[in-house]
């Protein structure tokens, strides 16, 4: 048996008025997911538990089958793992973006929390930079990819009060500046990466860094102790990578994955299929329909959505009849809503297929309302993978 995931990042969104009071996933063209549908089990997984922020590294813990209340200490350290910096017990990992900030009639302006989605080599060059200007015995920078990267903070405080620049977008920025013992010496950082980005010839959009996600190196079983699987993960994220690291998983890297909607969708299929020729276990992640909602970009959410159903679920499921008996689970990891343009912790669709027991449901879409009439509702989201590997 394979045990395949396709997650499409912040697929699920709210009804709009634009579309006639649909969603995007409702007015996306996706015959492969509804097909998944009117053959498998429909439902909603509550993936974010009460009280945890609905980020991506919360939700995709539980889709991966780990419960985040036992493992969860932060984003930055699974993203450490993904470019190969090793936590000593007291370090504190920091997320580090690019961003556009802009002057405002009250002060600095969240503009853009990816520096314009900055390429990956000038933005080694940029954290380079910012290293040989600030690194110290107590802080260092690493480059990551895009407009992701690391700081690692020896001896620091994991509890200090962050906030997601993505959810601050259009917003004055000081509000949400970090909180709490050794705020002062975050916000230097981020106030001195302003001087020295100030008219910078690399990229001047990238004219400041946003410290958050901190936190330290969390104790996670691997793959093979919880599920009795060895497997792989694609995607284009530092983060998924770092998750699939930690839980024992390869990293298969895919040309021509950017994190985007230009992203190469088949070639993330095509190496997956290729993968589970030899695993037992496949977890591909999608970034793009999360990427453009994060930007208030509905046509864009729209059409990621159906590039990650034709190109994506459509390539798999065409492809792995060829491997004999599997069973997938297709899903989001949260909402992320174009009219927010930040994650919500509301429960997300899902559709469970196994080859070796299909039948007609009688379901023709593959939607938040559909999977909402269905009356399956998982409450705990990460026994969706006990469910899928019969390990509950």
């Amino acid at each position: 048996m394979k045990y395949i995931i396709l997650l499409g990042d912040g697929m699920s969104d709210y009804p709009m008025d634009e579309l006639g009071g649909k969603t995007p996933l409702q007015v996306a063209k996706t015959p492969n997911m509804d097909y998944l549908a009117g053959q498998g089990r429909v439902g909603l997984a509550k993936t974010v538990p009460d009280g945890f922020p609905p980020g991506s590294d919360v939700a995709n813990l539980s889709v991966f089958g780990y419960n985040p209340v036992e493992c969860y200490t932060g984003r930055a350290p699974l993203e450490a793992a993904s470019i190969g910096v090793s936590l000593h017990k007291d370090d504190v990992a920091i997320r580090c973006n690019l961003v556009t900030l802009e002057s405002g009639p009250d002060g600095l302006y969240m503009k853009d929390f990816s520096a314009g989605h900055i390429k990956t080599e000038q933005a080694t060059k940029i954290i380079q930079h910012l290293g040989a200007e600030l690194n110290s015995d107590e802080f260092k920078f690493y480059p990551g990819v895009s407009y992701r990267h690391l700081l690692v903070w020896k001896g620091g405080n994991e509890r200090v009060k962050t906030t997601p620049p993505h959810d601050i977008t259009g917003k004055e920025v000081s509000p949400f500046l970090p909180f709490g013992n050794g705020q002062e010496k975050i916000i230097k950082l981020m106030t001195d990466s302003q001087r020295l980005l100030a008219n910078n010839s690399i990229n001047p959009a990238a004219n400041s860094i946003w410290l958050w996600g901190q936190g330290k190196a969390p104790s996670m079983q691997t793959y093979r102790e919880k599920f009795g699987l060895e497997g792989s993960v694609i995607s284009a994220v530092d983060l998924m990578k770092g998750i699939g690291i930690y839980a024992g998983l390869d990293v298969i890297n895919v040309p021509g994955a950017t994190g985007w909607i230009d992203t190469n969708y088949k070639g993330k299929a095509d190496y997956a299929l290729r993968s589970l020729e030899i695993k037992d276990f496949v977890y591909v992640h999608v970034e793009a329909p999360d990427e453009a909602a994060h930007n208030g970009m509905l046509k864009e959410k729209i059409r990621a959505i159906e590039e990650f159903d034709e190109f994506v679920v459509g390539t798999v499921l065409k492809g792995a009849g060829k491997l004999g008996d599997f069973r997938l689970l297709v899903l989001p990891d949260h909402p992320t809503p174009v009219s927010l343009k930040t994650h919500t912790a509301d429960p997300v669709p899902f559709v469970f297929y196994d080859s070796t027991k299909t039948k007609d449901s009688g379901i023709k879409t593959f939607d938040e309302d559909t999977a909402g009439g269905t009356g399956l509702f998982v409450n705990d989201g990460f026994k969706l993978m006990e469910m899928m590997t019969e390990k509950g």
